[in-house]
C-alpha cells in the first residue's frame, strides 16, 4: 500500500513548487505572493522509483482559529494527521524565521517521521541557511531546488531512510497509474452509430462546482462529502486553486472540483486572481457535469449568465444550484420566478435541471445529486439513425425548410456523430444558406422528441458529395 507525504512550512518557502515537481504537472498555483495556497490538495506523485500521495498545504501561520489564517492552519494540521511522512520545508536562501522554530515543534509533537527540506539551495548565500536549519533538531537538512529539480536523488534517499525500505517500496495500489485530470479524454465517440447502449453508472464521474465569489461553492462541497475538507468563511474569494476531492456517493466514485469565484473580467486585475480563474476554466473543460452555484438572494447576475454561456460553449452538462435557500422568506413565489427566468435566460439548454439547496443546513443535496445523474445520462445519450430519420420524415412533412432565392432546400438524412454532448450531422443541399432559425427549430424539436433536456446539442450541416463531379463530359 502506498504512503502519504504532507508538505509543511511557513508561507513562501516553495511548498507548491515542490508539490508540482513531485506530481510532474503544474497543478498548484505558484506566485511570489506569500499565502497563495489555502486549501490542502492531494495528488499521486512519483520520486524516481517511489510512488506515493502528496499533500500540498497552506503556509503555517500562528493565528487565532476564527481568522482566515487560523482556519488555514487547521487544514494543515489535518494534513499532518493524515500523513505517514512530513516534508518540513525551510527557505535556505532567507534562513530560519521565528515561525520555522514554532512549527518545527508542532511537527515534532505529531510523532510522524520528518524529512527536513532546505529549498532554494541553488541561491547565493544558501549555505548559511542550510547550517541554521540544523538548529531545528529535525535531522540533516536535504538541500534541494524545487524550481530547478536539483537535489531530488538525495530527497529520495532521505524518504527511504525515514520510512524504511519495506514501507517506502510497499505496494501502491493505484497511485502510480492514477490518471491526471488534464490527461482524460473527453467526448470520445461510441463505435457503433446505431447502438443505444445502457447508461454505465459504474464509471467515475467528474463534477466541477463554479460560480461567483461567495456563492457558497466550498460550503456546498463540504456539505456533500460530510466533512470540512475545504476552507470556508464569510470572506469572498477564499478559494484560489482548483481543488479536487474524491468522494463516494451511493457506491459511485465521484471527483469534485472546487473552483475560485469568477468575477467580471474588467474587475480581475491581480495576476494571482487571473491565475485562479484560468485554473477554474481548466476544471470546467475537464469536468463532465458543471454545477453552477447561484446565490438565491441575488440570482442571475450578468456574470452568472456569462459563466453558464461558457459552460454551454465548452459542451459540458450544466446543473443549477440555487444556494442559500434557507435565507429566503417567500420560497414559493421566488421559485416560480426563478423557473421562468431560467427558461427565458438560458434557452440554449432548455429544460436545464435547477435545484434549490442550502449548503449551510444540508437541505436539497440529494435532489441536487439526482439532477446531476439525470443530466449526465442525457449528456451521454445516443439515438439510432433509424429513429432519427423516422423523426425527420415527420418534421419535413409538418414543417419543411424554407426556399432561399426561389430554390427549395432539401434535407436528406440525419445521424448522431457523437455524444458528450450529443452531436448530430444533417445532410442537406446548400448548408451555407440554411437559416439559423430552422437549425434551432430542428434542435428544439429533436430535444423534445428524444427527451434531451438541459444539455447543449450540436447540429452540423453537411452537403453530400456529387458522385458525378469532376467527370469529363461525354461527347
Amino acid at each position: 500500500m502506498g504512503f502519504k507525504v504532507a508538505i509543511i512550512g511557513r508561507p513562501n518557502v516553495g511548498k507548491s513548487t515542490l508539490f508540482n515537481r513531485l506530481v510532474g504537472k503544474k497543478l498548484a498555483l505558484v506566485d511570489d505572493t506569500p499565502g497563495v495556497t489555502r486549501d490542502r490538495r492531494v495528488h499521486a506523485a512519483k520520486l524516481y522509483d517511489l510512488h506515493f500521495d502528496v499533500i500540498d498545504t497552506a503556509g503555517f501561520e500562528d493565528a487565532a482559529a476564527s481568522t482566515l489564517p487560523g482556519r488555514m492552519r487547521q487544514q494543515t494540521e489535518i494534513a499532518i494527521r493524515e500523513a505517514d511522512l512530513i516534508f518540513f520545508i525551510v527557505d535556505a536562501k532567507s534562513g530560519l524565521m521565528p515561525d520555522d522554530r514554532t512549527f518545527a515543534e508542532v511537527v515534532r509533537k505529531s510523532g510522524k517521521p520528518v524529512v527536513l527540506v532546505a529549498n532554494k539551495a541553488e541561491a547565493r548565500g544558501a549555505q548559511g541557511g542550510m547550517l541554521e536549519a540544523w538548529e531545528l533538531g529535525l535531522g540533516e537538512p536535504i538541500p534541494v531546488s524545487a524550481e530547478h529539480g536539483q537535489g531530488m536523488p538525495d530527497l529520495r534517499d532521505a524518504v527511504i531512510a525515514a520510512l524504511g525500505e519495506e514501507r517506502a517500496f510497499g505496494e501502491d495500489e493505484e497511485a502510480s497509474d492514477e490518471i491526471a485530470v488534464s490527461e482524460v479524454l473527453i467526448g470520445e465517440d461510441i463505435a457503433d452509430p446505431d447502438a443505444e447502449p445502457a447508461y454505465d453508472d459504474t464509471k467515475p464521474l467528474r463534477i466541477a462546482v463554479v460560480g461567483r465569489p461567495n456563492a457558497g461553492k466550498s460550503t456546498l462541497i463540504n456539505a456533500l462529502i460530510g466533512e470540512e475538507r475545504l476552507l470556508t468563511g464569510p470572506e469572498a474569494g477564499i478559494t484560489r486553486d482548483s481543488i479536487s476531492v474524491d468522494w463516494d456517493w451511493r457506491g459511485r466514485r465521484i471527483k469534485l472540483f472546487d473552483t475560485a469565484g469568477m468575477r467580471r473580467k474588467s474587475k480581475v486585475q491581480e495576476k494571482l486572481e487571473k491565475l485562479s480563474v484560468q485554473d477554474g476554466l481548466r476544471a470546467i473543460r475537464f469536468a463532465e457535469i458543471v454545477i453552477i452555484v447561484l446565490d438565491a438572494t441575488i440570482p442571475f447576475e450578468k456574470q452568472d449568465l456569462q459563466i453558464a454561456d461558457l459552460i454551454i460553449r465548452e459542451g459540458r452538462a450544466p446543473v443549477i444550484a440555487f444556494n442559500k435557500w434557507d435565507l429566503i422568506d417567500n420560497p414559493q413565489e421566488l421559485l416560480a420566478e426563478l423557473r421562468e427566468k431560467t427558461e427565458r435566460l438560458l434557452p440554449q439548454v432548455r429544460g436545464i435541471q435547477a435545484v434549490t439547496v442550502s449548503a449551510e443546513t444540508g437541505r436539497g443535496l440529494d435532489r441536487l445529486m439526482d439532477a446531476v445523474i439525470k443530466t449526465h445520462k442525457v449528456w451521454n445519450s445516443r439515438v439510432s439513425t433509424g429513429k432519427l430519420n423516422r423523426w425527420l420524415e415527420g418534421i419535413l412533412a409538418h414543417h419543411p425548410p424554407p426556399a432561399v432565392a426561389g430554390r427549395r432546400l432539401k434535407i436528406k438524412y440525419v445521424t448522431q456523430a457523437k455524444t458528450r454532448p450529443p452531436g448530430f450531422v444533417v445532410s442537406c443541399s446548400r448548408p451555407d444558406v440554411m437559416p439559423q432559425s430552422y437549425v434551432r427549430y430542428l434542435s428544439n424539436s429533436l430535444r423534445e422528441a428524444f427527451d434531451m433536456p438541459g444539455v447543449p446539442i450540436r447540429m452540423a450541416l453537411r452537403t453530400s458529395d456529387n458522385p458525378f463531379a469532376g467527370r469529363a463530359k461525354k461527347r
